[in-house]
């Protein structure tokens, strides 16, 4: 049996190859903060410690499910332009623009308050590959970015209303 190279992921569309790399990089961004985010939430999951633990603790579980969630969802859209998604830890790494957090100690309100601005900041993230769907004409992956933008937004929310305090 003869040695032959794997075919190539040649996934057909009909975005221009140069807009579909556009869109795939948007989303591979998209989908390390996604990753970046996921952790550090299920850390702060782990971690939450306080008076309103078992609430903070739930509601950290729901939203970290939320987001990997998504995740499935972000990688397909990827593939589904005829590009290729991440492949490992290490290039969630050099792709993430959402910061970790390996503090031996997180105080509860400080985990909410940087859970927030790191969805927030996926909010922008999101807000950007819009524009740049939008232009490459990809109605599919511009409305996903929508109800992801959604969600993201009301994980911001409950976070800003679980940290007020009156």
């Amino acid at each position: 049996m003869a040695d032959h190279a794997p075919a190539p992921l040649d996934t057909p569309t009909d975005i221009k190859s140069n807009k579909a790399a556009t869109v795939a990089d948007a989303l591979n961004a998209i989908l390390a903060d996604s990753f970046a985010l996921y952790l550090k939430t299920k850390n702060f999951h782990w971690h939450v410690s306080g008076p309103h633990f078992r609430d903070y603790h739930l509601m950290l579980d729901d939203q970290a499910t939320q987001i990997l969630g998504t995740t499935d969802q972000i990688a397909e859209r990827v593939r589904k332009t005829g590009n290729t998604t991440l492949r490992s830890i290490g290039d969630v790494s050099r792709r993430q623009r959402i910061k970790d957090n390996d503090k031996d100690f997180v105080s509860a309100a400080d985990m909410l308050a940087e859970l927030r601005e790191d969805n927030l900041a996926l909010v922008e993230t999101l807000r950007e590959a819009k524009d740049i769907v939008d232009e490459a004409k990809d109605n599919a992956t511009s409305g996903i970015l929508d109800d992801w933008t959604d969600l993201a937004e009301e994980r911001a929310w409950f976070l800003f209303e679980a940290s007020r305090k009156a």
